[in-house]
């Protein structure tokens, strides 16, 4: 009897995921809120079931009748609704996979989860993910040498190509628009020579570097990416001085963002706008200025900026300025920019996303020291699957695939810094194309 899985969510990134668990032999049912998406990706493939489902209405009682009736669930919903369906599985003895974080609600699962019997694998992504189960290896290979890691930096970023960028913000949608400008609100915190350094959320954008790449043109810069910190338990490497994680964008969008949270956009609260009130309308009263002002006058007078400054650039196209009105009467500052950007920052047909992996690892060897640079750069297929859907579910396909044919029988909380589990998912995505070029140099 063929293995059943049940994938709640039907967005960016599910094809190639529901495609290998089909080519594999499992049976999958996609429980989403549009269900024309999940019958989509199931394409009428005999083994795959559409159903509709939103669990923004659903009860406890309908999460369950879903569950009992698989081996595993995957949940690619938001964050926000990954507990709810932990709950389930193991309140049914079911295994789950994310591709998220571990979020404090999640660990705290744990032993329940043991209980239970069931392993919950989180991170099995790309970032995080791949970066994990790459870094990882690296580590393990210096400490079985007898080394000891003095320095790691790992860096990611979802691009479009460079042909493929097109607009002044240097970026396009290969994700949920929401999720990129929700992290710009995150504080960060890492471990640089030995000392811990803590930036808040409004700081984010202030701390950036330029970050070359080799073998891409272009420009592009480095940002810290929420809390290092506990990956030094996470990776083993207690002796490191530096632990840094990091997002890589094309350069200009951190000076961008910085005034995007400064001018109030990045505001999740809710608001009441009359009818027809205007994305300029907007700026003016998050700047605190008459409705009937100039914005583009108001913001550049506000931050001092030139009539042809790159960021008032940026907000022109964007369309904050101008007379677009608003989607809805009742919408977070948040949600508005959202919807621009939903609407804008998309890949035209046949143009190819990118995505970028870079660990930057310094470490002491018996014979010596050396710093090792791993890189992987893929890119999406034209008019086929996205980079970013790939490199997400594809490893999240793959560890679906392992728990079910009982290759990996960890119970927990758990995320695929284990031999047992990136060893093979590695090798496994090697035979895709998904695979790191390493650069070693002796210090």
């Amino acid at each position: 009897m063929l293995k059943k899985v049940l994938l709640f969510g039907a967005g960016m990134v599910a094809r190639p995921h529901v495609s290998y668990l089909l080519d594999n032999g499992f049976h999958v049912t996609i429980a989403s809120r549009t269900l024309s998406k999940a019958e989509k990706l199931i394409n009428g493939h005999k083994n795959g079931i559409a159903k509709q489902f939103d669990i923004t209405k659903a009860s406890n009682d309908d999460l369950d009748v879903l569950v009992k009736d698989c081996d595993l669930a995957v949940s690619l919903l938001p964050y926000t609704y990954h507990v709810q369906v932990a709950k389930s599985c193991i309140k049914n003895n079911k295994h789950m996979v994310t591709t998220s974080y571990v979020s404090p609600e999640m660990k705290a699962l744990d032993s329940d989860a043991k209980d239970a019997g069931i392993l919950i694998l989180n991170e099995i992504g790309v970032d995080p993910g791949i970066d994990h189960m790459s870094a990882q290896k690296i580590i393990d290979d210096v400490h079985e040498r007898g080394g000891k890691i003095k320095s790691f930096k790992s860096y990611c970023g979802g691009l479009p190509a460079p042909e493929a960028n097109t607009n002044p913000w240097g970026y396009k949608l290969s994700w949920s628009p929401r999720g990129v400008i929700l992290a710009g609100r995150n504080a960060a915190q890492y471990k640089e020579n030995g000392e811990i350094k803590d930036i808040a959320g409004e700081n984010l954008f202030d701390n950036y570097t330029p970050f070359p790449i080799n073998k891409l043109e272009g420009s592009y810069e480095a940002y810290p990416n929420r809390n290092s910190i506990p990956y030094i338990d996470i990776y083993n490497i207690s002796e490191t001085n530096t632990m840094f994680r990091g997002t890589i964008r094309n350069a200009g969008w951190c000076a961008a963002l910085k005034k995007i949270a400064e001018a109030g956009f990045l505001d999740i609260n809710e608001q009441e706008f009359p009818e027809g009130y205007t994305y300029q309308q907007l700026t003016n009263k998050l700047l605190e200025v008459a409705d009937d002002a100039n914005a583009k006058e108001a913001f550049r007078t506000r931050f001092g900026f030139s009539e042809d400054n790159d960021v008032v650039k940026r907000f022109i196209w964007m369309g904050l300025f101008g007379e677009e009105k608003l989607p809805k009467n009742k919408i977070s500052p948040l949600d508005a920019l959202c919807h621009q950007w939903e609407e804008k920052l998309q890949y035209s047909k046949g143009e190819r996303d990118m995505l970028i992996l870079v660990h930057q690892f310094e470490y002491e060897l018996p014979e010596g020291k050396e710093k090792l640079t791993s890189t992987m750069i893929d890119y999406g297929i034209p008019n086929g699957d996205s980079s970013m859907s790939r490199t997400v579910g594809l490893p999240a396909a793959i560890g679906v695939r392992m728990i079910l044919e009982g290759k990996i029988t960890d119970t927990g909380v758990h995320i695929p810094v284990k031999k047992s589990i990136y060893t093979p998912v590695l090798a496994e995505l090697v035979e895709m194309g998904l695979s790191f070029s390493d650069e070693i140099v002796k210090l």
